[in-house]
């Protein structure tokens, strides 16, 4: 039995980190021979719900979970934490703007960033979830001295699964026969999606995407319902995303972890190191390749558009603003 690998999570008793933690506990996320133990957050105010939550996890008698801890102390929960899932943030309810959104979870990162470096595993992986999660990640990566930067990372994955599916019901496919899609940039409305390498198996016998859906959809309707399609639940739910949003963190840690499967590379935001002419200092989602567990390469030499450079750019400049006005917490 391989020694287990303590994964924190922290908004534990929230949507998302309900969503999340049986899942965990089931070896979905890092396989099925890899015994978990959970280290939980949560505010003091919900340690009741998180206790209630543990009761569950406990309940289900998973063989893979060899541990619960609960505290409302990130220097306790994150101790020697070798997965960080940071989940707890203020979530955006309708009518809310991005920089509202920037204002109130900015300050949650500073202290998350202090105490990871503190106290996790020396080369502890973090993933952000909650948003705006590029910037809260440059936060708390900004107090990384013992932890290399390359291990934060923020989740787009979410908004690579919506484009998969989108796709998928468009082609009259399952979403598994969609290779290769991917997102840059920001997890927000500036995010490019980029089908130019993307096919589709299965009905359309591994197909360019491009030849099966038709352009015209790709550029109008499928391009806008990806980059709004957060809005959208927040309308149709009164709530954002919580079990689509777990399932794509958990997909993010798998990946990263065993591997990217039948797709040559995945959406993952990243430190930039200057790749495709973005800025570094930003964390920016690019299409990587894992290339042994816990090993990420930003894919170099893809063929971009002069469009697609530009929206690409454009959503750099935007994650450059956000940096600007979080710079007295960095």
């Amino acid at each position: 039995m391989n020694k287990p690998i303590r994964v924190a999570v922290t908004g534990a008793a929230g949507q998302i980190g309900y969503s999340l933690l049986f899942p965990i506990a089931a070896g979905e996320m890092l396989g099925p021979d890899q015994p978990v133990i959970l280290q939980l957050l949560e505010l003091p105010a919900a340690m009741d719900a998180l206790a209630g939550v543990a009761m569950e996890l406990e309940d289900c008698a998973f063989p893979l979970l060899h541990g619960i801890e609960v505290s409302d102390d990130p220097m306790v929960a994150f101790k020697g934490a070798d997965v960080l899932m940071l989940v707890g943030a203020r979530p955006r309810t309708a009518g809310q703007d991005r920089a509202d959104l920037i204002k109130a979870n900015g300050p949650i990162f500073t202290g998350t960033g202090e105490a990871i470096d503190a106290v996790a595993a020396d080369n502890a992986k973090i993933v952000v979830v909650g948003n705006p999660c590029n910037t809260n990640a440059l936060i708390a990566s900004s107090r990384a001295k013992r932890i290399p930067l390359a291990n934060y990372t923020a989740m787009t994955r979410l908004d690579q699964s919506r484009a998969a599916g989108q796709i998928a019901n468009k082609a009259g496919a399952t979403p598994g026969d969609v290779k290769n899609v991917f997102v840059w940039g920001n997890h927000s409305d500036s995010m490019v999606p980029d089908v130019s390498l993307a096919t589709i198996g299965g009905v359309g016998k591994g197909r360019a995407v491009t030849d099966v859906v038709g352009a015209d959809w790709l550029a109008g309707d499928f391009d806008k319902t990806v980059r709004t399609r957060g809005k959208a639940i927040i309308t149709a739910r009164g709530k954002s995303s919580a079990a689509s949003a777990a399932h794509a963190a958990i997909s993010h840690i798998h990946d990263w972890f065993l591997g990217t499967g039948d797709n040559d590379f995945v959406s993952m935001a990243v430190p930039s190191d200057g790749s495709y002419g973005i800025p570094k200092g930003i964390i920016y989602s690019f299409p990587v390749r894992i290339t042994a567990p816990w090993k990420y390469e930003i894919v170099q030499g893809l063929k971009v558009s002069d469009a697609t450079k530009a929206r690409m750019m454009a959503s750099a400049e935007e994650l450059l603003s956000e940096r600007e006005a979080v710079q007295d917490l960095l």
